[in-house]
């Protein structure tokens, strides 16, 4: 796959195809951008779904506590 976009861009500049060189450049970045965002996102929905499981034990928690108080 490297070598596929490697092939493409030194096919571009070697052509003198600063143009469509530019806009595969951008595509590139975008794709990249696009990728870390993901990645961050899921990180972000793992965290708050790991909050939640204990935010449930904690109040599970204070549940048993206050019937045993009672």
């Amino acid at each position: 796959m490297i070598n596929f976009f490697r092939k493409t861009r030194y096919d571009l500049m070697e052509k003198n195809k600063t143009g469509k060189y530019l806009k595969y450049a951008i595509g590139e970045l975008i794709i990249i951008t696009l990728g870390v965002l993901f990645a961050l996102g899921l990180d972000q929905w793992r965290l708050e779904r790991a909050d939640h499981v204990l935010e449930l034990e904690y109040i599970s928690r204070i549940k048993i506590d206050l019937r045993g108080d009672i």
